[in-house]
């Protein structure tokens, strides 16, 4: 098993910025901040959902998939969930997406993903791995930073990412115990970059539970993929298959990500 991160009061905490934000339109009810934090070097943008009323809340962490951002409106529509639920809902841009951006690089970065998850050939495997290795650890600066605000409840944390987000959640979550719970969706195992193979990580969740969560029919998966990465998970484990990519993945599984995220984080959960 790879080795776990330090525990929080051991590393250096990040320098935040925090500034309140109007409701979105799309979820009015629910309160909204934007935090930066700086690591390695960089400012990292995230979006902090929350309840109305007084935390702490418990924290899911939910990341975005490849060409995605911290603002898209399938996250928003998750997260607007997950917040009415009673938890507070983070997202951050990973590099070279969002307020990361670059015209260049985000595209090279998207197409290099694409061909190896294809089986081709990618002379940009070096920086690719240097790219998820960051992303790797702004996800575990954001639990540093995010376990300071008043809203969050830093002993209630899971983790919940769709493509790229569940690819690096599931090597972040293997590195650091701080997630009780893992949702993976809309990934495979045995696809991608060495990087970014959910299933050479996802071993490492154990014995935290993990959700994996994949629709019936999927083209944008080789076939197989999902049963090989459900196979390399360890106990406690769950599946969920849905209808069609697309929609119908929330329509079908958010209230079931949804209890399985509260039973892992209510309080006094394992």
């Amino acid at each position: 098993m790879r080795g776990i991160r330090l525990p929080v009061h051991r590393r250096t905490p990040p320098t935040v910025t925090r500034t309140e934000l109007p409701p979105s339109d799309r979820a009015p009810d629910v309160c909204a901040l934007r935090l930066e934090y700086t690591s390695c070097g960089d400012w990292v943008p995230t979006r902090l959902l929350h309840p109305a009323g007084r935390g702490p809340f418990p924290l899911v962490l939910l990341q975005h998939a490849l060409g995605g951002s911290k603002q898209d409106a399938d996250l928003d529509r998750i997260a607007a969930h997950l917040a009415r639920a009673g938890a507070a809902v983070a997202s951050l841009d990973f590099p070279l997406h969002g307020e990361r951006s670059n015209p260049k690089l985000s595209a090279r970065f998207a197409a290099a993903v694409s061909r190896a998850q294809r089986g081709e050939a990618v002379p940009d495997a070096g920086w690719l791995g240097s790219i998820a290795a960051q992303a790797v650890e702004d996800l575990s600066r954001a639990l540093d930073a995010l376990g300071e605000q008043p809203e969050v409840d830093a002993e209630r944390i899971g983790y919940a990412g769709l493509g790229l987000g569940a690819s690096l959640g599931a090597r972040f979550c293997s590195e650091d115990a701080r997630p009780r719970a893992v949702v993976l969706c809309l990934c495979g195992g045995g696809v991608g970059p060495a990087e970014l193979d959910a299933a050479r990580y996802i071993g490492g969740i154990a014995p935290r539970p993990v959700l994996l969560v994949n629709p019936r029919r999927d083209a944008a998966l080789p076939a197989g993929a999902a049963d090989a990465l459900f196979a390399a998970a360890r106990e406690p484990k769950r599946e969920i298959r849905c209808g069609d990519r697309g929609a119908a993945l929330a329509a079908d599984a958010w209230d079931g990500i949804s209890g399985f995220l509260e039973d892992a984080l209510r309080s006094g959960g394992g």
